[in-house]
């Protein structure tokens, strides 16, 4: 790999796990800042929610400015708009401060991911490229493995300091784009289209109604309910065991560790074993054991055993109901790919609203109805997922 081309993946590495280690930073100090702010549960739900929210509407949209205008400079917005919302949220001293910096965030942050992809596309040769986007993903989810346990760590004296580190982060990352990184897209090859459908009520009503119907449905529930776990389990923690944010912090850290090494060690030889169909089924009944078992965990040791066993049934699940929308499609590879996006998106959006006013209610409702949702998809997928079924939807010869 030439020089240049090696010195864009390390920036932009370094760019991809700075804004995924913040993001992992403020995660388990948010429930507390939301108590803080005399916020509750539904708030909590509503301030995740906003960030899958603004990544479903924006993403694809800053993707396409990206091939319209550069790489670089759409980068940079993302990294500066970052910087900025996470002073913001650190200086919050009032919820619709809070809102409106996640807001910010989500709508400019979005940039980031889909022109750090772009990047290495152009900056690649074709035979590198699936080398150089599988590096960002690692540096992505190291990031996400790192970041809560960081920020539990440095929200124990200040609940602002994480957010006041993962800005001085993101400003470093801004000055290395800035400085070390030329423009990938000469004006020659930009394109003057504009074609950003991320919410086709169209195109999602024939998804659902076609052969990819069961699916995506299924993929919608596990996003849900893992959303349902994740976006209260700070309030949770705190309320019911007294927990601070080290250990919401550590906890969160072992999930993300658990499902960096879950999809990597385990999804593979499941489903090469015993097919995506049987894998989606047992995951299903795992999940919703999972959840009953961490309304019985009754210290820190239990709590983190039961967190480590939940998350593992979910971690092979997702890519196995996506390599089984890939193998279904009836439409283009990217479009099925991009429903199946769709539909996680939508599960992350819809699963902390209902976790975040059922916790209101009471503290364990969110991961009761999260046992249900899970039991639920278990069932459609029993009668889903049919041997006659599956010989019927093997693609057809061409």
């Amino acid at each position: 790999m030439a020089q240049h081309n090696r010195r864009t993946l390390i920036v932009l590495s370094f760019t991809l796990v700075v804004v995924t280690l913040g993001y992992g930073l403020v995660i388990p100090i948010f429930p507390f800042y939301i108590e803080k702010l005399g916020g509750s549960g539904g708030e909590l739900g509503m301030l995740v929610a906003l960030s899958a929210l603004t990544e479903l509407l924006f993403g694809p949209l800053w993707g396409n400015i990206s091939d319209r205008v550069g790489r670089k400079r759409v980068l940079m917005v993302g990294v500066f708009g970052y910087g900025v919302s996470l002073t913001l949220m650190g200086l919050a001293s009032s919820l619709w401060m809070l809102f409106a910096a996640r807001a910010l965030s989500g709508l400019l942050t979005a940039a980031t991911m889909p022109s750090a992809m772009a990047y290495v596309g152009d900056a690649t040769a074709e035979e590198e490229r699936g080398g150089g986007i599988g590096w960002l993903g690692s540096a992505a989810g190291l990031g996400i493995i790192l970041g809560p346990g960081v920020g539990g760590w440095l929200g124990q004296g200040s609940l602002a300091l994480p957010f006041y580190v993962g800005a001085g982060l993101a400003w470093t990352a801004l000055l290395l784009v800035g400085f070390l990184l030329p423009e990938t897209l000469p004006g020659d090859s930009r394109s003057d289209q504009t074609r950003t459908r991320a919410l086709d009520p169209r195109l999602l009503w024939n998804a659902l109604s076609g052969p990819l119907g069961f699916p995506l449905l299924l993929l919608f529930l596990v996003s849900f309910g893992l959303a349902n776990f994740e976006a209260v389990f700070g309030l949770y923690a705190a309320e019911k065991f007294d927990f601070g944010p080290e250990q919401v912090g550590t906890i969160l850290m072992v999930v993300g560790l658990v499902t960096t090494l879950g999809k990597g060690a385990l999804t593979g030889p499941l489903t090469k074993r015993w097919g995506e169909e049987t894998v989606i089924k047992g995951s299903m009944l795992a999940g919703a054991i999972g959840f009953l078992v961490l309304l019985a965990a009754f210290d820190y040791v239990t709590v983190l055993l039961a967190t480590g066993v939940f998350v593992l049934s979910k971690t092979v699940l997702r890519p196995a109901l996506l390599a089984l929308i890939s193998r279904r499609a009836d439409v283009g590879q990217g479009t099925a790919m991009g429903l199946g996006n769709t539909f996680l998106s939508l599960g992350r959006i819809v699963g902390p609203l209902w976790a975040g006013f059922v916790f209101d209610v009471r503290l364990t409702l969110p991961y009761i109805s999260g046992a249900a949702i899970m039991a639920l998809g278990f069932l459609v997928s029993l009668i889903w997922v049919s041997p006659q079924s599956r010989v019927t939807s093997q693609p057809q010869p061409q």
